[in-house]
């Protein structure tokens, strides 16, 4: 009977992002930062100065640079999908698809549970791809190189009003088209 503990726990964590459901309580800003391509992460003076970022962990991982430097940054894949929190689309919300790095896995792991981290090194957003869902929470992230993402978001969640973070781990081969929902 205990041999199969170990197995039962390996798979349970390998299942990975729909186990955990993070929620916050009602009217508490999102926990969830998401920086799309071309804006500039602010400054820590910046993020000193603002309240949303009260409250965030501090990165224990060290950005990567020899893990990232080994991936690409644009390619012919696609992934798009759905937003749907309590069964409901989720419109104008941003979605982001990270590769999943040491880097980008503490990020997930912490916002799973709940927690913002830090801002992303700038490094590190330069291989984030980004996009906005539409007026019935349809997105499509375009040009992504093949390998394996960490795609999220986050919304209000209209049956309890508490922002709820949606995280999906997505392979992708070169040029593939995958089709996902992102739902709470």
């Amino acid at each position: 009977m205990t041999r199969w503990i170990l197995p039962a726990l390996l798979g349970l964590t390998l299942a990975g992002c729909q186990i955990i459901e993070p929620r916050y309580p009602a009217g508490e800003r999102e926990r969830v930062e998401v920086i799309e391509r071309g804006m500039e992460a602010p400054s820590q003076t910046e993020r000193a100065e603002r309240p949303d970022t009260a409250g965030r962990v501090a990165r224990q991982v060290t950005f990567p640079a020899e893990e990232y430097a080994t991936l690409e940054k644009s390619g012919s894949g696609v992934i798009s999908g759905r937003l749907m929190l309590g069964g409901h689309p989720v419109a104008n919300r941003p979605v982001s698809a990270a590769p999943v790095t040491t880097y980008s896995a503490e990020a997930a792991e912490q916002a799973l549970a709940g927690r913002a981290v830090e801002p992303a090194d700038p490094r590190a957003r330069e291989y984030t791809h980004t996009t906005r869902t539409d007026a019935t929470g349809y997105f499509r992230l375009d040009e992504l190189p093949a390998g394996e993402f960490y795609v999220s978001s986050s919304g209000q969640d209209p049956s309890t009003g508490e922002t709820r973070v949606v995280i999906r781990q997505v392979s992708l081969g070169n040029g593939q088209s995958r089709s996902i929902e992102l739902s709470r």
